[in-house]
C-alpha cells in the first residue's frame, strides 16, 4: 500500500521526503483575487463566496440566537469528552503563561520584560470534509489565558448554512461569542481587513487547506501577523521491532484520513516491521468511512527502511514532521536527539490523536518542514513582549562611556549627546 524505499542515500532524502503540493500554478493568483474582492466588497463578497464555494445561501454571517440554542443539544457523552479536553488543555497551557521578569543589569539599571496580550485575534476553524471542532479549544483556550480582549472566530457554514452544535457548545464553554460563517481564503481576508460584520484583528491563527495557507502567507508579506504556516497535516512514525504494528498502522491512517493532501511517513530499521504494518493497513483501511481520503493520502506517502536508528533520526530531523511518533524501546533517549518536530509522541500508548484532542498539548503545529524554525501554538503565541528600562542618574553614569563610544563609532552623535546632556545637566 505504501511503497518501501530501502536504505536511501542521504543525498536522495530531499526528493524522497518532498510533500505533496497543489500543482495549480494559479493558486496564488486565485487567492489574491478572493482577498481583493473581500477587501473592496466586504460582507457582500463573503455572502457571494458562501454561495459559490459552500453552496449555502446566507442572510447573515453571524450566528443567530436560534443557532446558539442548539449548543445544548449535543449528547452528554460529547459534552463530557469536551469538558475533559478543555480541562487538560487549560491545565497544560496555564503552566506556559509567560511572566514579567525584571533584572538589575548594573546598580541603578533595571530592565523589565513584560508579556502583554494581543488585543484582537482571529481564529480560523476549518470545516470542509472534516470540521475540526477541537481547533477552537486549541486556539481559544490559550487566547483566553493570554488575556486577549477580542476573539473573532470564522468557520465555513455547514449543513443548511448553520454552524455545528458541537462548535457552539465549545464556544459557550470558552465564552467566545463572535462566530462568523465564512471559510477559506475569504475568511482570512475578512479578519485581516475587516468587513461590516467581521472586526479587523491584529493576528490570525488556525490551520487550513492550501487556499487558507496561501492567504495567510500573502497577508504576512503585507504586514499582517499570523501564527505560522499550517497547511495539510502530516505524521511521521519511527518504529523498531518493539512497536505494535497494528498501532502504527492505526496512527498512519488517523492522519491519512484528513485528506488527499495529507502525508504519512513510516521509518524503521526493520523490514519485518514495515511489512507487518503494510498488512495491517490493508485490513484496517477497509473499515474506515473515509477510506477514499486515506487511500489517496497513502498513495503518495512513504515507508523507509534505514540501516539503524541514528540514520532514521537524522532523516526525520531533515523532514521536520508536524507530528512525530516514536514507537521504539528507547523512546526517551531517541526523543533527546529530535531537533525538528512540531509535537512528539513517545511509546506505544501515545497516539497522535491524543494530542489532537485531549492530552493537553496543542494540535495547531507547523507543517511542510516549518518545524525547523516554528513552534506550535501556545499562550505566548497570543502575546507580545514589551521591554522597559528604569535608570537612575548613577546607573546612567556607569554605562555612559560605553553608550557614547558605541554611538560615535556608528556616527550617531545625537545618540551620544542624549547621554552627555544628562550628565552635564543633572
Amino acid at each position: 500500500m505504501i511503497p518501501i524505499t530501502r536504505h536511501p542515500a542521504p543525498d536522495t532524502w530531499p526528493s524522497l521526503l518532498k510533500r505533496p503540493v497543489d500543482t495549480n500554478d494559479t493558486l496564488e493568483e486565485q487567492v489574491l483575487r478572493i482577498m481583493e474582492t473581500v477587501q473592496h466588497e466586504g460582507d457582500k463578497a463573503l455572502l457571494d463566496f458562501a454561495l459559490r464555494f459552500d453552496k449555502q445561501t446566507l442572510s447573515r454571517l453571524s450566528v443567530s440566537a436560534e443557532e446558539w440554542d442548539t449548543a445544548e443539544c449535543i449528547s452528554t457523552s460529547l459534552k463530557d469528552a469536551t469538558d475533559i479536553a478543555i480541562r487538560n488543555i487549560r491545565t497544560f497551557h496555564t503552566a506556559l503563561i509567560p511572566r514579567t521578569v525584571t533584572v538589575e543589569t548594573m546598580p541603578g539599571i533595571h530592565c523589565t520584560s513584560k508579556p502583554v496580550a494581543i488585543e484582537k485575534v482571529g481564529l480560523y476553524i476549518p470545516g470542509g470534509t472534516a470540521p475540526l471542532y477541537s481547533t477552537l479549544m486549541m486556539l481559544g483556550i490559550p487566547a483566553q489565558l493570554a488575556g486577549c480582549k477580542e476573539i473573532v472566530v470564522c468557520t465555513p457554514p455547514g449543513v443548511n448554512g448553520k454552524v455545528a452544535a458541537p462548535l457552539l457548545y465549545i464556544a459557550r464553554q470558552l465564552g467566545v461569542t463572535q462566530i462568523f460563517k465564512t471559510g477559506g481564503a475569504q475568511a482570512i481576508a475578512a479578519m485581516a481587513y475587516g468587513t461590516e460584520s467581521i472586526p479587523q484583528v491584529h493576528k490570525i491563527f488556525g490551520p487550513g487547506n492550501q487556499y487558507v495557507t496561501t492567504a495567510k502567507m500573502l497577508l504576512q508579506a503585507r504586514g499582517v501577523a499570523i501564527d505560522m504556516p499550517a497547511g495539510p497535516s502530516e505524521v511521521a512514525v519511527l518504529a523498531d521491532d518493539s512497536c505494535i504494528p497494528d498501532y502504527v498502522a492505526a496512527d498512519l491512517l488517523s492522519q491519512a484520513e484528513h485528506g488527499v493532501d495529507s502525508q504519512v511517513i513510516l521509518v524503521s530499521d526493520s523490514l519485518s516491521v514495515l511489512e507487518q504494518v503494510q498488512t495491517s493497513l490493508t485490513e484496517q483501511i477497509k473499515t474506515l468511512p473515509r477510506n477514499q481520503f486515506a487511500g489517496a493520502s497513502l498513495s503518495h506517502s512513504k515507508a523507509i527502511l534505514v540501516e539503524d536508528m541514528n540514520t532514521g533520526i537524522a532523516l526525520l530531523n531533515q523532514y521536520a514532521p508536524e507530528h512525530l511518533i516514536i514507537a521504539c524501546r528507547d523512546e526517551d533517549a531517541i526523543a533527546g536527539k529530535i531537533r525538528n518536530a512540531g509535537s512528539v509522541f513517545l511509546g506505544n500508548y501515545a497516539p497522535e490523536s491524543a494530542g489532537d484532542y485531549a492530552s493537553g498539548t496543542n494540535h495547531t503545529l507547523p507543517t511542510n518542514g516549518y518545524a525547523k524554525a516554528y513552534s506550535g501554538v501556545s499562550v505566548s503565541s497570543f502575546m507580545k513582549t514589551i521591554s522597559f528600562q528604569k535608570i537612575t542618574r548613577e546607573g546612567l553614569g556607569s554605562i555612559a562611556n560605553a553608550i557614547i563610544s558605541l554611538a560615535q563609532a556608528e556616527g550617531l552623535e545625537a545618540h551620544a549627546n542624549a547621554v552627555s546632556v544628562r550628565l552635564r545637566n543633572p
